[in-house]
């Protein structure tokens, strides 16, 4: 099968489409043919492992434990595992699996469901990982509440645009905050207000919100704090510095231990994807309360491009590679 590969850390271009086996399965896991990737910032810093303590994590220390990279995806089973229960060849998927920058990907059971009728798997592919960690950021850590002013930061992106939508469905009055060129975008997602950071500041104490999630943003946690209300919750998730041994986690660290000396709530918190909210999301996607923003598709040959456009962070949405 075709995959795009890397044999070490480094930028894009140590990814190369090659041809490689297809991948085994295990008694618990199901093989897509994948149709379509997501790209997420993830990616890249799997690709670089950056920083350091993800390689500790991962358990590549040289290099990546999975040579080929991706994890979004959606796409048809191919074949399952002898305890595999739910699905069977032919089915529909999406979700979550191992290198799904190729033709075929293995994936536990557990990290699939099926996918939404109303999407396309292209659609499909961009869910699992930022709507997982929208949903999470405010129903989990930010408990939001119909009622609750919610401010989201970096409201144009990947999670954003979920984000978003999911504060809209819970009952939230939403203000989303994003460039001058995105706006539009944003307040078409349902936003009741929206901030263009280049012209005007969420902090700037005319506004103070129950909560606030900050994704991938750089503000200070003072000045964070001065939009938030007393008893306000903030939740941070993301945050590039382009450090290679924290990357931005120092400001999360910090926040936690603030968090204990004072009455706002500041926390943070590190995404996963299970099942339940998988099957939520699909719920809501159907039910058509969210609907994945998707800006640029590239063919699984020019991977390499699309985590260079991610990269630079002038995605609005989310990136696809087609298979």
């Amino acid at each position: 099968m075709k995959a795009i590969v890397q044999d070490t850390y480094g930028s894009a271009d140590v990814l190369a489409l090659r041809d490689i086996d297809k991948p085994e399965i295990a008694d618990d896991e199901v093989l897509v043919r994948v149709h379509a990737a997501g790209v997420d910032r993830g990616v890249w810093h799997l690709m670089t492992g950056l920083p350091y303590p993800i390689r500790l994590a991962t358990r590549g220390l040289r290099a990546p434990k999975i040579p080929v990279p991706g994890m979004d995806v959606a796409g048809v089973v191919e074949a399952v595992g002898a305890d595999v229960t739910r699905f069977h060849p032919g089915d529909e998927v999406f979700g979550v699996g191992k290198g799904t920058f190729a033709e075929y990907a293995p994936a536990a059971e557990n990290k699939l469901t099926p996918k939404p009728a109303n999407l396309t798997f292209e659609q499909a592919a961009v869910v699992a990982i930022s709507g997982s960690t929208a949903l999470q950021g405010l129903r989990d850590k930010g408990k939001v509440r119909p009622g609750h002013k919610v401010l989201i930061i970096g409201a144009s992106g990947g999670v954003g645009t979920y984000a978003v939508q999911l504060a809209k469905a819970f009952g939230a009055e939403v203000t989303g905050v994003c460039s001058t060129t995105k706006v539009d975008l944003v307040r078409s997602l349902g936003a009741d207000h929206v901030i263009d950071y280049t012209r005007n500041d969420f902090a700037d104490g005319t506004q103070r919100y129950d909560l606030i999630l900050d994704i991938g943003g750089n503000s200070s946690l003072s000045r964070l704090r001065r939009a938030l209300a007393p008893k306000g919750t903030l939740v941070i998730t993301g945050g590039e510095t382009g450090g290679r041994w924290l990357g931005g986690t120092d400001r999360q660290l910090r926040a936690l231990l603030l968090s204990r000396f004072v009455g706002q709530k500041l926390t943070t918190f590190v995404s996963t994807q299970v099942l339940d909210d998988l099957i939520v999301l699909k719920e809501l996607i159907e039910a058509g309360k969210v609907t994945p923003v998707i800006d640029r598709t590239y063919p699984l040959a020019e991977a390499p491009q699309a985590i260079r456009y991610v990269e630079h962070g002038h995605a609005r949405g989310k990136v696809v590679i087609t298979v």
